[in-house]
Parts: structure tokens; sequence; C-alpha cells
């Protein structure tokens, strides 16, 4: 998180929220809390000490105290920075949202990009780019164009990188397109945005006129929820006869899409076939496998390649 964002601008606010932070990590939410209250009665308009104050009550049990406290973080920002939204939804407070505020998902990681590999691959035993990738090297294809879509600080690339004659990659974070950039492997890195629409998106800088017949989207699509204006976007992207893989969170037997603890969407098998049919792609191989972990619990998910037909 940005430094301008932790400051309340009160010294003493600070100080207590700074030991409300230690009393949360040594198992005391209760305790933190309180003293998180302190500190909003210096500084009532502080954005993140509310946020902090929705996370140690909604921790100690107490989710009436935790949905005012994000309801106050919403109100706060406008551009709902810290997902409060998402918080909501998932305590019941609100409907669940299509997709995400933008601005969250993309400050979610750019503050995550400098650890994001240690975590993910080293902690969490990521490694469902090498999957995705023996799934499409399956094919036994060779491809002109891929784009890697949501490509991160680059853990897809190096996997498709001998399989394709020119590699672009496309991620809404900045500090992640700077990692990817360090590796060498893509011919082109820039922004862009998968929850907009084709047009504004980011994929079409050239006007649409070239077409990729490789696209991948490693653990993308689990930050946007509804994903008709992706799978739209994707559809406008690739080539007759291209190469669409994906991963997916599954909702286990729950139909449709389904937000999570960790505040990333599930989707269900049925709900990603419907998809592909409506936007012109046919399903030629799936595999159900482990997705990651996430503390004591292993992931589930979905891996599909799916081909676009003329």
């Amino acid at each position: 998180m940005p430094p301008h964002l932790q400051t309340s601008g009160d010294a003493i606010a600070d100080r207590r929220a700074d030991y409300a932070r230690m009393l949360d990590k040594g198992g005391e939410p209760d305790a933190a809390a309180e003293l998180m209250e302190q500190a909003l009665e210096l500084v009532p308009d502080w954005a993140v000490g509310w946020y902090w104050l929705a996370t140690y009550r909604e921790k100690s049990g107490n989710i009436a105290g935790a949905i005012e406290a994000y309801r106050k973080t919403r109100e706060l920002t406008g551009d709902d920075i810290f997902g409060a939204t998402l918080k909501l939804a998932f305590l019941g407070d609100v409907a669940v949202p299509d997709q995400p505020p933008s601005i969250y998902v993309e400050r979610l990681f750019d503050d995550y990009a400098a650890r994001f590999e240690t975590s993910l691959v080293d902690k969490l035993g990521y490694d469902v780019p090498a999957k995705l990738a023996r799934m499409i090297a399956a094919t036994g294809r060779h491809y002109t164009l891929a784009a890697d879509l949501g490509c991160g600080t680059g853990l897809m690339g190096p996997q498709i990188r001998a399989m394709a004659g020119r590699l672009e990659g496309f991620d809404l974070s900045q500090n992640m397109l700077a990692k990817a950039e360090e590796k060498h492997v893509y011919d082109h890195l820039a922004q862009a945005d998968l929850s907009l629409p084709a047009q504004a998106s980011g994929l079409f800088s050239d006007g649409g006129a070239h077409r990729a017949d490789l696209v991948t989207a490693a653990d993308v699509l689990i930050y946007l929820g509804n994903l008709q204006v992706a799978f739209a976007s994707v559809a406008g992207l690739c080539a007759d006869g291209a190469d669409f893989g994906f991963s997916v969170e599954e909702t286990g037997d729950e139909e449709g899409v389904r937000l999570a603890h960790s505040l990333r969407y599930a989707h269900s098998e049925a709900y990603i076939r419907s998809l592909c049919a409506r936007h012109g792609f046919k399903v030629i191989a799936m595999s159900r496998t482990t997705i990651r972990k996430d503390g004591a619990n292993i992931i589930p998910g979905i891996l599909f390649l799916a081909r676009k037909t003329a």
C-alpha cells in the first residue's frame, strides 16, 4: 500500500494504529479493534483506518461492526480502492458485484509485485502456468502471435516462449509489468484492463489490425467475476482457429459465479462452457487440478483449452 494511504496525518492516531496491528498479529483482534476505534476518534475521516477496523472486527466475530466499518471505508473512498464493496458482498450486506473496482485490483497487484513470485510460487505451490503450458504444447502447434493476458511478473511467458514467434504480455498493474520486463521474454508489454469493453481495454492499441493465434490467461479470470466482457474481448483478439488457454477456480457443486472468502471469484464448468459456446469457442481439453494453496486449504480449479471456430 502506498505510504500516503497508511498515515492518518496525526502522530498519536498513527501510533495507536501501529499498536493495533501488533495486537492483531498477536491474535487479539478484539483489543486491536478497541485501539483502532480510539485512533479513529482523532481522525474520523481516515479511510484506511476504517478498513483496518473492519478487518479486526470481522476477525473477532463482530460482523455487524465490520459491516459498519466497511461501509464507512467505501463512503470515504469514492473509487473503492480498498475493495470494501467486495467485503460487504461477502458478508451479505450488498449484492455481489459483476466486477471488482479496477483501481482495487491494480493497487492490490502494484503492492504485491515485489514479493509476488516468492509468495505465490515458493509458499503457495503455484504451478498453473506450467500445467497450462503442457496442455497447450500437447496440440503440437507453433503459434505466430501469442498474447498473455494478466501476464503479471511473467510466469507464463517462459513456459510458452518457444511455442510462439511473437509474445505479447498485458496486465493491469504497471509494477507487475515492470517485473515482467526484467525477464526479457516478451516482445511487447502493455497495460490493459479486461473488465472494460474491447476497444477500451488496451488490448487493441493497433486498432485490431492483428489477431493472436494463442491467448493465455493463467489465474486472471478469478479477479473478474462476470466474464461476458472478458470473453468478448478475447474473441475479438483471436484469429479463427486460435487457441485460448486459461484457468478458473471452481465453484464445486454450485452453478455460475461465486465470490470466495479470498475475494476472488470462482466459476462453474457449466458457466465457462456456456461462455465458450456463446463467443465461438469449442473446448478441446479440460483438466481439474489444484490451483494453489490458501493457508491450510487447497483451492480446486479447472484448466481449459478452447479453440475459436471459423
